[in-house]
């Protein structure tokens, strides 16, 4: 799995390859389906598979002051492309300059610097100057410069909705960790490096390895049941508070993880942490007392949960 830019060189055994061209913040079951099918093309007519995302992401050129919202890390996406059968991601630096072309040289770069063979996306794709151009566009301008383009249809769930990042996104700010993992295939995890904390967990009995959100949409604060991939692939039940600790001041936003089981030093090291059920709201409480009382409690439930 490689990872290439816009502004670079594509390696020559990259050309020819079918583009699965759009966001994919999130990578949910609508965007696996373009990814598939981006795949089973390109294996049929023997070429390699690159996944192209947009980073930053184009809302934050457009509408800065919109809050976090981001589902997905590049190197989070990196990953769930490569296991979806990608030979390569592309990342477009979106910014001004990008954002400056026409729809016709947006597909001049893909068929010039980029070499694409083949284009797959998803219905309601758009691309170039003022959002001039859809997979209608793409299909007329692909023709005259010598590649094909065809659109996904949106994937439903079992209700009959569309499955969207905007769904996820709203499922996850209500603290509804199970209709995300539904709609993404696998729960949503925020990665981060562990940084150091004020310590007071392992004062009480609860050590954590504490992490900053981000870029990352804030799902509800609360308590969490988790678990915890390490940069070694071994994997951590555990409970975990996203949120500002209002026990404690000052307020500091954070995602504090307790791991059950666990001896060692994280510190410094990079952790996937996934949300797996909200198990209640944060509470600001009277006593360190009935603070680990009430963790004592919250290890025990998500245990339960997670079979640990």
């Amino acid at each position: 799995m490689e990872r290439i830019t816009s502004e670079g060189a594509i390696p020559a055994h990259l050309r020819g390859g079918i583009i699965a061209l759009g966001n994919f913040d999130g990578f949910h079951l609508g965007h696996q389906a373009v990814v598939a099918r981006a795949v089973e093309r390109a294996r049929a007519e023997g070429r390699p598979v690159i996944v192209a995302t947009f980073d930053p992401h184009p809302v934050r050129l457009f509408r800065p002051e919109t809050p976090f919202f981001r589902l997905t890390t590049l190197d989070q996406r990196e990953r769930l492309f490569g296991q979806a059968g990608a030979d390569a991601m592309l990342v477009f630096r979106f910014n001004e300059a990008l954002a400056a072309k026409s729809a016709e040289e947006f597909v001049a770069m893909l068929t010039g610097p980029l070499g694409a063979a083949g284009v797959v996306t998803g219905e309601d794709f758009t691309f170039g100057k003022g959002r001039g151009g859809d997979i209608h566009v793409l299909r007329h301008l692909g023709a005259a410069q010598g590649f094909t383009a065809e659109a996904v249809a949106p994937v439903l769930d079992e209700h009959g909705e569309i499955v969207s990042s905007s769904r996820i996104r709203d499922a996850l700010v209500a603290g509804d960790c199970a209709t995300a993992t539904r709609l993404m295939t696998r729960p949503f995890a925020i990665q981060g490096e562990v940084i150091d904390g004020d310590k007071r967990g392992r004062t009480i009995g609860f050590p954590t390895a504490n992490m900053l959100l981000g870029s990352y949409l804030r799902p509800a604060y609360g308590i969490y049941s988790v678990r915890v991939r390490l940069p070694d692939e071994r994997v951590y039940a555990g409970a975990a508070n996203l949120g500002i600790r209002p026990t404690f001041d000052p307020p500091k936003e954070l995602l504090e993880t307790f791991l059950f089981d666990f001896s060692g030093s994280l510190y410094g090291q990079t952790l996937d942490v996934a949300l797996i059920e909200r198990l209640r709201g944060e509470e600001k409480f009277d006593s360190l007392d009935a603070l680990v009382a009430q963790m004592d409690k919250d290890v025990a439930r998500a245990r339960e949960i997670l079979g640990a």
